[in-house]
């Protein structure tokens, strides 16, 4: 197997250069993953691998911002820049720094550096409750499961001992017998690394069974099986084990939305996919969502995508024939 060559790989800003410039062993080791992802993707787009959970992404262009529904996961960045907006909160992550989202959260975000000569390379790890949950008994065995809910998304500053575990983990696609054995262990590695930064405790609070952030992600997969169903914020409310008040200031805390207006942007996101996959005309698709005016569907469609149902789905086609052309 030819051997990686470690040029420093292009960084996006200062912060990102005083980060790793200041030891050649991180500048060695950022440039290694650049290599491992380019070398396993090779082409544009989201690729799974043989390492349960984790996906390679690669994008050669800039893009829009784009409306898109995260689900939990680590995102560390080799190459590029990408903004994700959320409600009134902006993050931004390159190769100095990581992103974690810990709950299922509706969010514009936007490729803002990237290029055919230095495209955007970062890999994508799942998170699984259940594995932060035993991370974190031993490392907190005393942790309490009451706390009160955080923002379902953090950035937080890469560390040199962070960007190891997570080459180790990539380089683990070479050598797919060592996978079973390895890959848990690293990956246990990758949630303490977090767990003992910066963020540390908002990290926690996903695998506390109690904390609130556990609990509105409950209650967010109830939205998310019965989006085309009313809304009932009682029932909501008791699943969570809190009163109605309680649950829409703890959800708006996790999601920077509304328990209503999550659900919309749920129905809006399906309603789309639905557009693009099956043909329908703007009225099925509102019925199928759960709305029961398509004329309200329009509008609150047109203020999220930019267009009209038809428009939007006439230009994401036109897009794609494009660049598959």
């Amino acid at each position: 197997m030819p051997q990686p060559q470690l040029a420093v790989p292009l960084l996006g800003d200062d912060q990102d250069r005083q980060s790793f410039f200041c030891g050649p062993k991180s500048a060695d080791t950022l440039a290694e993953l650049v290599w491992l992802i380019e070398r396993h993707t090779g082409r544009d787009g989201m690729f799974g691998t043989s390492v349960p959970l984790l996906h390679l992404i690669r994008s050669s262009k800039t893009t829009l911002p784009v409306n898109t529904v995260y689900e939990p996961a680590i995102v560390i960045v080799a190459r590029g820049t990408k903004v994700v907006m959320l409600g009134g909160d902006s993050f931004t992550y390159g190769p100095s720094s990581h992103f974690v989202v810990s709950v299922d959260l509706p969010v514009t975000s936007q490729l803002i550096q990237a290029s055919p000569e230095a495209p955007y390379l970062c890999m994508r790890l799942g998170l699984d409750p259940a594995q932060v949950l035993e991370v974190m008994k031993d490392v907190e065995p005393e942790a309490e499961d009451g706390r009160e809910a955080k923002r379902g998304a953090f950035v937080d500053q890469t560390s040199p001992e962070l960007l190891d575990a997570a080459v180790r983990l990539v380089r683990l696609l070479d050598t797919p017998g060592d996978i079973p054995h390895l890959a848990p262990l690293i990956v246990r590695e990758i949630y303490y690394r977090i767990m003992k930064g910066g963020q540390g405790e908002a990290f926690k609070q996903f695998g506390l069974a109690g904390s609130g952030i556990s609990r509105i992600a409950r209650v967010i997969a109830r939205i998310k099986l019965d989006y085309a169903q009313p809304l009932h914020i009682d029932e909501l409310a008791r699943m969570a084990h809190m009163g109605p008040s309680s649950l829409h200031r703890h959800f708006k805390e996790v999601t920077a939305l509304s328990p209503l207006q999550y659900l919309k942007r749920i129905r809006l996101q399906e309603a789309r996919r639905l557009l693009l996959a099956e043909s329908l005309d703007a009225a099925d698709a509102a019925y199928r969502v759960g709305y029961e005016s398509p004329s309200q569907f329009s509008r609150e469609y047109a203020r999220l995508f930019g267009l009209p149902p038809i428009s939007d789905i006439k230009r994401l086609r036109e897009e794609t024939a494009q660049e598959i052309g």
